[in-house]
């Protein structure tokens, strides 16, 4: 089938009031790889909507059909400008001029690359990133100037772990033979066997793995009697003589942690909340780095209290250096993320 039988077939169902992906989904039924673009069936049905009645190419005079002209080079500018997200094959069957004449003026001559777009965990407002660079520099003024030291901050959060391993793409990659069959892994059920647990360290180790039982919700009734007051009875067993003196609480800003209890009970304690910026997992040592680490070195697990044991049992083989140099990074991540303007820095950390 043509591409101008696949325009008439277009322009029928756009008359019918008929979506863009319905129509990309029928004629993929039918046709498959063989089948326009989604953007190119958008494209043209929007042309469609608007009046067009040919479905034929225009005619373009004087434009030369290959090459490398300023003229291409223009429209093909033009094109990518508009829609930076057009493929090759689109500009191809746009422009009318081969593979290897597109590729050559965008990556010649328009000075383009693609790739891909990078996941960031909340599209961040003007205001979100100016309260990320606020907080951020009360924060480090804090440890610079302001007598507050890492050594006395406890952080922590709560997080999912699964009973059974996937592991990472990269570590089930295999080799195979030309004539094998490719290794497969069966993807995560969403009812898979999981348990919620709250961690919380500081920069010598472990305070507080707290296994959360099945349909238990964290209040923040829960969260002062069965993490809170946990993690202050192991300060002041660690630390005798000082007791809670100069401790700094940092956790996120989940709602039972800024609950009116929850605050009135470690001010009670003489213990300082250090403010984490909104939508900034960035910024929190136990996501950028504690959790992700348990759970790259987890084993399967049974049930939930051999997954307990298996996650102490890390925590505490990690040497204390690892703990420290989490707290330098996390100041680190805070100078990045002032330099960067509030936004997310990730991908310019090397």
């Amino acid at each position: 089938m043509d591409k101008e039988n696949f325009r008439f077939y277009i322009k029928v169902r756009t008359a019918f009031n008929v979506e863009a992906t319905t129509i990309h989904d029928e004629l993929r039924t039918v046709f498959g790889d063989e089948a326009p673009s989604y953007r190119t069936i958008a494209r043209w049905a929007q042309w469609f909507r608007e009046g067009r009645e040919e479905i034929e190419d225009e005619e373009r005079s004087g434009r030369p059909v290959a090459g490398s002209t300023p003229e291409n080079i223009e429209e093909i500018r033009s094109i990518v400008s508009d829609d930076p997200h057009f493929t090759i094959a689109e500009l191809q069957e746009y422009t009318d001029l081969s593979y290897g004449t597109v590729h050559r003026i965008l990556s010649d001559h328009v000075e383009l690359r693609k790739i891909t777009a990078r996941y960031i965990p909340k599209q961040l407002t003007d205001y979100r990133r100016s309260e990320r660079v606020r907080i951020c520099k009360e924060n480090l003024s804090r440890f610079t100037e302001g007598g507050w030291r890492l050594s006395d901050v406890v952080t922590g959060d709560d997080s999912w772990f699964f009973h059974q391993q996937t592991g990472r793409k990269v570590s089930n990659a295999a080799w195979v033979a030309k004539d094998d069959l490719l290794p497969t892994i069966v993807r995560r059920n969403k009812f898979a066997s999981k348990t919620l647990f709250c961690i919380f360290f500081k920069s010598t180790g472990p305070l507080l793995i707290h296994r959360v039982e099945r349909g238990q919700i964290i209040n923040h009734q829960y969260y002062i009697e069965n993490c809170l007051q946990p993690v202050i009875e192991e300060i002041k067993k660690q630390r005798p003589r000082s007791d809670t003196h100069a401790i700094k609480f940092h956790h996120d800003n989940g709602g039972p942690h800024f609950h009116k209890d929850v605050l009135d009970y470690l001010h009670s304690e003489g213990i300082t909340v250090v403010p984490q910026p909104p939508n900034s997992p960035d910024l929190s040592p136990c996501d950028f780095w504690l959790f992700d680490l348990i759970k790259r070195n987890l084993t399967d697990q049974t049930d939930s209290k051999s997954l307990h044991n298996a996650i102490t049992e890390f925590m505490y083989s990690l040497d204390k250096e690892e703990y420290r140099k989490t707290f330098d990074k996390w100041i680190q991540r805070m100078e990045l993320c002032v330099d960067n303007q509030g936004h997310y820095f990730e991908h310019l950390m090397k």
